[in-house]
């Protein structure tokens, strides 16, 4: 039935005798009929026929499992039965999990075991194909509008059946969250794998059958002579990106994707789900979390822009990626809005890493940055954008139009109307969003198996110059300054934790606190390794019990999205060094993250020292008038740091919140770190 030879070199050629696969069949001189059933394996085969010219044909599970997870080891556990009927019972270890699969060759036997192994995370178009595909019949009283997954029964009626097309799209999260076609190598290369097509179908279901139309097809059906503009091609060589654009109805759609067809598909898959609410990936846990209040854009339209416009930057600061320091593990960056038109966005801040200082080369002066994971130095550049910004505000009248601050009725300054930050990294933050979520979503798996688990948003540490997270110790004691340099091992807050605090206190930090209301990120969007469920919880819901916040003190709960096109895992070690560049900056500046320091030895422009100067000199230019907290005569970093009373009320109402939900205690660092002033 299958034309397409299987891809193990036991193929015939044309008019030659198959051997037998492994153990199967009967005697040396038997000839046995050809069955249908037995996947073109018997003894003897009639001559082949010439194909006739047409797309080709799909390839059977063994071929796909073997593209996505090359070199697999597929074992035999047991034969029974007689001689002339023997039963092959072979396994295969895919992802930590075992699929065992029986038939009557060894070779059936496998193509069984990688069937079962693909439906585990393979992606159907809709629900009802996906039991087609299983070989699962369908009642007919089945109720399909509790699946949005399907399309509405009405959006087909009036579309004939197509032939099938010769490299058909289908949108799924199949690891690398690609459309995919029979073209390319990716998993769902076909609705089903054939050798699932090979199991007698059940009856077709009393209801319009799914199309398996791809967007383009869908959207041109609805809005027929649709025009595609290429927009732009970006990204480093193994991981280009296309941007193309589609106007519907008058409003503007842009997709991406590693290709040009892919990118196609994506304008089209936003338009279908904004202008005619069609969403074809119904993954639950990929779906975007909204956050609270106004929405200003379209969820997946921001979230892909503000990605987008991170990586572009990203490549113009380093020579279209080819400077030694792009290499990187993680990549974030910081996008502001002002406005409603995702067009207006400005990339604020752009930064790499993943590794935290060595105990030994702290510094009791503020000159050492502690933590270089990519998303803590882009907020880190935040600030001293929120330093220029006040700046500019002070300068001069036509200047604070230019400013993103303006004053506030209740002291002090605000950010204008409708000024919205975002953050993009390129994976899940570290700890408690990422440490549950190593793979990205299928459809078919359950948003999160054990909820209730008690590792759940637990606090976590890094491991000092490593990688990984560890849970809080139940005991935690406070660091020592002495400790730390004798040996002990200096710990750091996750960045899931850091950015579960960031929604209550706010990015602007005490410092800033003195003179600007909180400020919070409105969008956390992740490049890869995007499960809502997760990163909710560890964004904020684990803290929901929180109370006693002081006034503009808030839990904010962000907009929470992946983006179309997820990041390929960035293979290979991890760099040493960690890159940062705010708006404004001529170019990035590099930061060994052992030392804290560049490569000479000298301060980061983000490490304490330089952004207390950066508040002394705010503080020297605002009326007193104008502070939020009063403070006389500022001279210790530490000290300065506590006159912001309703930070640090905010801040404790944040401790007590995880102790009280049971997730343990908050590490701080040696207080010595903090006990410099700026005088010599």
């Amino acid at each position: 039935m299958d034309g397409a030879p299987p891809k193990d070199g036991s193929a015939p050629g044309p008019g030659e005798g198959a051997p037998l696969s492994n153990g199967g069949g009967g005697g040396a001189g038997r000839k046995r009929a050809l069955d249908e059933s037995s996947n073109g394996h018997s003894k003897f085969r009639l001559k082949k026929r010439r194909r006739a010219p047409g797309p080709a044909l799909p390839k059977n599970a063994l071929m796909q499992l073997n593209e996505i997870k090359p070199g697999l080891q597929y074992t035999l556990l047991s034969q029974t039965g007689p001689v002339h009927a023997p039963l092959f019972v072979m396994s295969v270890e895919v992802n930590g999990q075992v699929f065992e699969g029986s038939g009557p060759t060894k070779k059936k036997a496998k193509l069984h075991a990688a069937e079962k192994a693909l439906r585990s995370f393979v992606q159907f178009p809709n629900a009802s194909e996906a039991h087609l595909a299983m070989g699962r019949s369908l009642s007919a009283n089945a109720d399909f509008t509790s699946d949005q997954a399907d399309f509405p029964d009405a959006l087909f009626n009036g579309f004939e059946t197509p032939d099938r097309p010769d490299m058909p799209f289908y949108l799924g999260a199949n690891g690398d969250d690609s459309f995919s076609s029979s073209g390319d190598l990716s998993l769902a290369a076909s609705p089903m794998p054939a050798s699932l097509a090979q199991l007698p179908l059940p009856v077709p279901p009393p209801f319009p059958p799914p199309s398996g139309k791809n967007p383009v097809m869908i959207l041109n059906e609805l809005r027929p002579g649709l025009k595609y503009d290429f927009l732009s091609e970006s990204g480093e060589s193994h991981a280009k990106n296309f941007v193309l654009s589609v106007v519907v109805d008058g409003q503007f759609f842009e997709g991406s994707g590693r290709s040009k067809k892919l990118a196609k598909a994506r304008a089209a898959q936003s338009a279908l789900a904004t202008v005619f609410n069609l969403r074809l990936d119904q993954t639950p846990s990929r779906q975007p979390v909204p956050s609270e209040g106004l929405q200003l854009h379209s969820p997946q339209v921001l979230a892909d822009a503000v990605a987008r416009l991170v990586l572009e930057k990203f490549g113009d600061l380093t020579d279209n990626f080819a400077a030694p320091h792009a290499r990187r593990k993680v990549l974030a960056g910081i996008v502001m809005t002002t406005g409603t038109d995702v067009k207006d966005a400005k990339v604020i801040s752009v930064s790499t890493g993943t590794k935290c200082i060595n105990g030994e080369y702290m510094s009791d002066r503020g000159l050492a940055l502690n933590d270089c994971h990519a998303e803590i130095i882009s907020r880190r550049s935040l600030l001293r954008f929120l330093y220029t910004q006040l700046e500019l505000y002070l300068n001069s009248k036509d200047d604070q139009k230019r400013s993103i601050f303006e004053k506030s009725e209740r002291g002090g300054f605000k950010l204008k109307e409708n000024v919205r930050f975002h953050l993009y990294i390129s994976t899940s933050p570290c700890g408690d969003a990422r440490i549950f979520s190593p793979h990205e979503p299928v459809l078919e798996e359950p948003a999160d198996r054990h909820p209730n688990r008690k590792a759940r948003g637990q606090l976590r540490t890094k491991i000092e110059s490593g990688e990984g997270t560890i849970p809080v110790r139940s005991n935690a004691s406070i660091q020592t300054w002495d400790g730390v340099l004798q040996g002990e091992r200096l710990l750091t807050m996750s960045c899931s934790d850091k950015m579960a605090r960031w929604n209550v206190v706010g990015v602007q930090g005490s410092l800033l606190s003195v003179f600007v209301e909180p400020i919070y990120f409105s969008s956390i969007i992740l490049g890869s390794l995007y499960h809502g469920d997760h990163l909710s919880r560890a964004m904020y819901q684990r803290i929901s019990n929180i109370e006693d916040l002081p006034a503009l003190y808030t839990l904010n709960k962000p907009l929470l999205s992946g983006i179309s096109n997820a990041e390929a895992r960035q293979p290979g070690k991890a760099p040493n060094f960690s890159v940062n560049w705010t708006v404004g900056d001529s170019a990035i500046e590099v930061i060994n993250a052992t030392t804290g320091k560049d490569e000479l030895g000298r301060a980061s422009r983000l490490c304490k020292h330089a952004l207390y100067c950066r508040w002394m000199r705010v503080h020297g230019k605002v009326p007193s008038n104008l502070l939020r907290s009063r403070i006389t005569k500022p001279n210790v970093y530490h000290e300065s740091k506590l006159v912001a009373k309703e930070y640090q009320a905010a801040k404790a109402c944040l401790f007590r919140a995880f102790i009280k939900a049971g997730l343990g205690a908050w590490v701080e660092k040696p207080t010595e770190q903090d006990q410099f002033s700026l005088t010599p």
